[in-house]
């Protein structure tokens, strides 16, 4: 039987507006919350899901959630990535906690937020919501084709954005974001997980160009090519072809 989950604002319709009322506060964790930064690869870009925040004045943020007294802090950052990218079984990592002592009470836009929360929420509410928290960064890759982007309840709309077009988020937002990049340069070598952001098989030029995207430079092609090759973890596969009177190139996949 498939679980209902208890969402985290109470709504109620009034001409039709939306007004979010009540916070559950008693049924999370008070002062840690999750931070997830969602990449994806399209056209030779690597890409990042960020959403406009309806309050603080239309502010980026990174897509976050707070963490059930029920629920582990993984589940609890499964649970959010599916919120908002209506997939399941992602590519999940936890790569740092952010606990600087002004991380939010610090924030230049934390009182003007809290008084919009607070003819949202109640005073209650909005005092739980921009007190200290402690994040847990979290970093995901997913097939940007089968992203179904959902609004959350204090998301205006969720957007893609390259990862050079980042606009200046709230809080320490755009620091989360640098540190799930550098996070994923390392990681890319290290537990070959571009395959997430890679289509079954491809081209050594297409995992090239998904290298160069993630590291924001151009490789040389021999070198590049000898280095996967030697690693061994590429098994090629038939050649693609494609009509074109030159060398049709190989087919490779990861191996299991």
């Amino acid at each position: 039987m498939k679980r209902t989950l208890k969402p985290i604002f109470a709504i109620n319709f009034d001409e039709k507006q939306i007004k979010m009322t009540q916070l559950d506060i008693e049924n999370y964790i008070p002062h840690l919350s999750i931070d997830c930064v969602i990449f994806g690869y399209e056209a030779k870009t690597l890409k990042v899901l960020i959403s406009k925040h309806k309050l603080g004045q239309g502010s980026w943020v990174l897509p976050g959630g707070y963490i059930r007294k029920t629920e582990s802090i993984d589940a609890a950052a499964s649970r959010i990535l599916k919120e908002r990218t209506d997939l399941e079984n992602i590519f999940l990592e936890q790569f740092k906690v952010f606990g600087a002592e002004n991380r939010i009470i610090g924030s230049n836009i934390r009182e003007n937020l809290k008084s919009e929360l607070e003819q949202t929420f109640g005073e209650e509410n909005a005092n739980w919501m921009t007190s200290r928290f402690v994040c847990i960064g979290y970093y995901a890759l997913v097939d940007i084709r089968k992203v179904n982007p959902q609004n959350g309840q204090l998301d205006d709309y969720l957007e893609w954005r390259s990862i050079n077009e980042i606009p200046e988020m709230i809080h320490d937002h755009n620091e989360i974001l640098q540190c799930g990049l550098e996070t994923l340069r390392q990681h890319l070598d290290q537990k070959l997980i571009g395959f997430k952001l890679l289509p079954e098989t491809f081209t050594m030029k297409e995992i090239q160009e998904l290298y160069e995207a993630v590291y924001a430079k151009p490789f040389a092609m021999n070198n590049f090519q000898k280095k996967m090759l030697d690693s061994g973890v590429l098994e090629r596969l038939e050649k693609k072809f494609t009509g074109a009177a030159n060398k049709a190139p190989y087919l490779y996949r990861f191996r299991s």
